[in-house]
């Protein structure tokens, strides 16, 4: 049961990653990109198909990292520069990286079960693959978060948050919000491909199909934190988005472990995502209705 807890704690922080990505242009840049349904297959395939052929484990999650940001930048140019709408843009992005990933990988599936990765190793350093992957997700989970912090706290980070929160503003100001959006995003996805990267290292396998539903793990973990959590600074939004994916995967597991078959799964995180969505209103209808009375 403890080996559970802290796998699922260790899962948790590694699919944090790719939250922050999703809350990236989703919250900072109000940008609805689904492009990451093809860049987190994307760090995978790169990551697995490195290892594979004999490369450092360390260097495929930097590959993987470039490939994303790579990706990231095509969407944004299709946005800012063809003036596609972001959600088309991220759609014909996410369509195109699928015949990508299975060009770099050759084939639908790769395994990396008899590979050298980066949580071997950490397994060997810390006595077990459980507490590998717990610190690798906890160096991860605080070491991007942080940086992240300090980043949106410089001036251009703070033009690309002033970007997604009042276009029109700043670009009186004379800030090209243009390539504030492409710069936003391309952190977006290599985020997102990085993820993908680790997840697959972890789990022992790249499939094409991995990409499947990671929009909406990315916005359950970004809602359920600012819902339990809230996200009344950037820096609270951040540990939210954090905490809200380590949350989700608690309830995953815990309904796993109750019984639920695991083809439901889509649908529960989509029920989740709904009532998290609806919960303020629903607060606002409570409070009006025994303010009423």
């Amino acid at each position: 049961m403890t080996d559970l807890i802290i796998s699922t704690l260790a899962q948790g922080l590694l699919w944090s990653i790719m939250a922050l990505g999703v809350f990236l242009t989703f919250r900072v840049l109000d940008i609805a990109d689904l492009s990451v349904e093809g860049t987190f297959p994307l760090g995978a395939a790169v990551a697995a198909t490195w290892i594979t052929a004999g490369g450092s484990p360390w260097t495929a999650v930097l590959l993987a990292l470039f490939a994303g940001a790579l990706a990231g930048t095509v969407t944004a140019l299709l946005h800012t520069q063809l003036k596609i709408p972001a959600l088309l843009a991220g759609i014909l992005t996410m369509i195109a990286l699928y015949s990508v990933n299975l060009r770099v990988m050759g084939k639908a599936n790769i395994s990396l079960l008899r590979t050298d990765t980066a949580f071997t190793q950490a397994a060997a350093l810390f006595g077990g693959t459980v507490y590998g992957t717990l610190a690798i997700g906890a160096a991860l989970a605080a070491g991007i978060g942080l940086l992240l912090y300090w980043f949106f706290g410089t001036e251009l980070g703070t033009a690309i948050r002033a970007t997604g929160a009042n276009p029109a503003m700043i670009r009186a100001l004379g800030v090209p919000t243009n390539g504030m959006i492409i710069l936003g995003m391309l952190i977006s996805n290599a985020l997102v491909s990085l993820c993908g990267a680790f997840v697959a290292q972890s789990q022992g396998f790249a499939d094409i199909g991995m990409g499947i539903g990671t929009i909406i793990i990315g916005l359950a973990a970004v809602i359920i934190g600012e819902v339990l959590f809230g996200a009344r600074s950037f820096k609270k939004s951040l540990i939210s988005v954090l905490l809200g994916a380590v949350v989700y995967r608690i309830v995953i597991a815990t309904v796993l472990y109750l019984g639920m078959p695991p083809n439901d799964l889509k649908l529960f995180t989509a029920l989740i995502v709904a009532g998290a969505l609806a919960l303020p209103l629903v607060r606002t209808k409570t409070a009006a209705g025994k303010g009423g009375r």
